[in-house]
C-alpha cells in the first residue's frame, strides 16, 4: 500500500502543462462518449436523460430540421465520435513519439514492428575480434536481435593497451566496435565512440574506450559497465568478453622461439606453431556459456586467425561448450593472408590451425570468398606481402568439414567482407540446416527486412 502515493504522483505528471497530450486525450474521450451516444440515439426506446435531450436539440438547430427517425441522427453522432477518437489518439501518440524519438517519427510503426519481429529471429553467437567481427554484426542485426558477440580480450596495443596497463581494465577496443555495430543509432554512436583525441594527455585515446573505462570504474565491474551501455543504446544483441581475467597471448614459433603479447605475436616474423593464453586456466563468463547453449548458429570470425579468433577458443570452457552444443559451427575464413601471421596460408591451412588447437569435428562448415578481387587492389596489397587466401575444396573436405564459397567482397578501396552479403550467406546456411517450419519463419524475417530497407 505504501507504493500507491508514488504511483498516483507518477500518473499525475501527465497533467503537467505544455506536454501536448491532455487536449488530445480529452478529445479522444469525448469521441468515445459521442460514439456511444450515437448508438443510444439509434435505440429509440431508451431514455437518454436531460443531457441527451439537450444535445439532440442543439444538433436539430444546427441542421435546421428535426429528423423523422433517430437512426440518421445516431449515425451522425457516432461518426463525429469516430473522427474525434482518431484525431485525438493520433495527435496524442504523435506528441509522445516526437518527444521521445524525433528522428524516427515518420517510421515509428516500421521501427516498432521490425524490433518485435527481429526478436523472433534465430539465436546467433559470433566469436572473434577486430573489425571483421563488428562488420559481421552490422549485417546480422538486420535479420535478428538475438545476437551475442564473444570478444577477445588479449589486445595490448594502442589506446586499449594503455588503458589496460594504466587502469587494470580489460582492453575495450574490440568490445567498443561491437557495441557500435549493434546500435540502432549506429551513425551517432560511431561518431561519438570513434572520436580520437590527438593532443594533450588523452592523445591516442578514443572517446569510446574512455567511456567504457569510466563505466567499468563506476560500476566496479567491466561487464556491468558494458551491460549498462547496452541498455542505454538499445543494442540489438549482447556483447561479452571471452573472459574477465587479464590474459596474455603468447606464441611458439616454428624456429623454437616464443613471443608474448598480441602485438608481438602479430608483428613477429616467422611461422606460428601454436598460440596459448597465460594464465591457461582462465574461465569464461556464465552468460557466454548460456548463449552458446541456446544458439541456433555459432560463427567463428572473420578476423585474424591467431590474434582474434583462436584466443577466444583457448579460454577454458568455451571450446568445450562449442563442441558440446548441437548448433552448427561455421568458420568464416579471411579473404587475404596477413603478413607475419598467415603467410602462404590456404583455406585448409586456416582450418588446420583451428583443428590443431581445438581438435577435430569442431568446425562443421567453412565459408570463404570466391569473388574476383580488382587487380589494382591486389597490386597494392602485394606490396605489403598480403595475398588472396585460395580455396581448396578437396583439402577442406578431407579434414571432415563442408566447404562453401560465395561472393563476399565489399566494394571499395579496401579488401574486406561485405556485411550484408556475409550475413545473408550465413542466414542461407542456417536456413538449409533448419526444419521446414523454422525455415518459413526465417524467410518471413528476410522478406520483412528487405521491405523495410527498401522503404528507408
Amino acid at each position: 500500500m505504501k507504493k500507491e502515493p508514488g504511483r498516483f504522483l507518477s500518473s499525475a505528471k501527465w497533467l503537467y502543462p505544455n506536454l501536448g497530450v491532455k487536449r488530445w486525450f480529452l478529445l479522444a474521450v469525448l469521441g468515445i462518449f459521442l460514439f456511444a451516444m450515437g448508438f443510444s440515439v439509434m435505440n429509440y426506446g431508451v431514455a437518454l436523460g436531460y443531457l441527451e435531450l439537450q444535445f439532440r436539440e442543439t444538433i436539430y438547430r444546427l441542421t435546421g430540421s428535426a429528423p423523422t427517425t433517430a437512426v440518421p441522427m445516431g449515425v451522425f453522432i457516432s461518426a463525429i465520435g469516430v473522427v474525434a477518437i482518431v484525431i485525438g489518439y493520433k495527435r496524442m501518440l504523435r506528441s509522445i513519439i516526437s518527444a521521445l524519438l524525433p528522428d524516427n517519427e515518420s517510421r515509428i510503426v516500421d521501427v516498432m514492428y521490425s524490433r518485435k519481429h527481429l526478436r523472433r529471429g534465430p539465436k546467433i553467437v559470433v566469436i572473434g575480434g577486430g573489425t571483421g567481427l563488428s562488420a559481421l554484426l552490422r549485417g546480422l542485426k538486420e535479420y535478428t536481435r538475438n545476437l551475442t558477440a564473444i570478444v577477445t580480450v588479449a589486445d595490448d596495443g594502442g589506446s586499449s593497451g594503455k588503458l589496460r596497463h594504466e587502469m587494470g581494465i580489460l582492453p575495450p577496443g574490440d568490445i567498443r566496435n561491437c557495441l557500435v555495430a549493434l546500435a540502432d543509432t549506429e551513425n551517432i554512436m560511431e561518431d561519438l565512440f570513434s572520436y580520437r583525441f590527438d593532443t594533450g594527455t588523452l592523445k591516442g585515446h578514443s572517446l569510446g574506450n574512455l567511456f567504457l573505462a569510466g563505466m567499468a570504474d563506476t560500476f566496479g565491474d567491466f561487464q556491468k559497465g558494458v551491460e549498462h551501455i547496452s541498455k542505454v543504446f538499445a543494442l540489438r544483441g549482447n556483447v561479452y568478453p571471452s573472459t574477465l581475467e587479464q590474459v596474455v597471448l603468447a606464441a611458439d614459433l616454428a624456429d623454437g622461439t616464443s613471443v608474448k603479447g598480441e602485438t608481438a605475436v602479430r608483428d613477429t616474423k616467422g611461422k606460428i606453431k601454436r598460440v596459448y593464453l597465460e594464465p591457461g586456466d582462465c574461465q569464461p563468463i556464465p552468460e557466454a556459456l548460456k548463449a552458446l547453449e541456446e544458439a541456433d548458429l555459432i560463427v567463428l570470425g572473420p578476423g585474424s586467425l591467431y590474434t582474434s579468433v583462436l584466443p577466444n577458443l583457448l579460454v577454458e570452457g568455451l571450446r568445450e561448450k562449442i563442441r558440446e552444443v548441437e548448433a552448427p559451427c561455421v568458420y568464416v575464413c579471411n579473404i587475404m593472408t596477413e603478413p607475419g601471421e598467415t603467410d602462404g596460408y590456404h583455406v585448409s591451412d586456416h582450418l588446420q590451425a583451428i583443428i590443431d588447437h581445438c581438435g577435430s569435428s569442431f568446425v562443421d562448415i567453412v565459408l570463404a570468398n570466391n569473388q574476383e578481387i580488382p587487380k589494382h587492389l591486389l597490386k597494392r596489397y602485394s606490396q605489403e606481402n598480403s595475398f588472396p587466401v585460395t580455396g581448396d575444396t578437396a583439402s577442406v573436405n578431407w579434414l571432415g568439414v563442408k566447404y562453401v564459397e560465395a561472393e563476399l567482397l565489399q566494394e571499395g578501396e579496401t579488401i574486406r567482407h561485405d556485411s550484408n552479403r556475409l550475413a545473408r550467406e550465413l542466414v542461407r546456411l542456417l536456413f538449409r540446416l533448419k526444419p521446414m517450419g523454422e525455415r518459413i519463419a526465417l524467410v518471413d524475417s528476410y522478406l520483412l527486412n528487405q521491405k523495410l530497407r527498401g522503404e528507408s
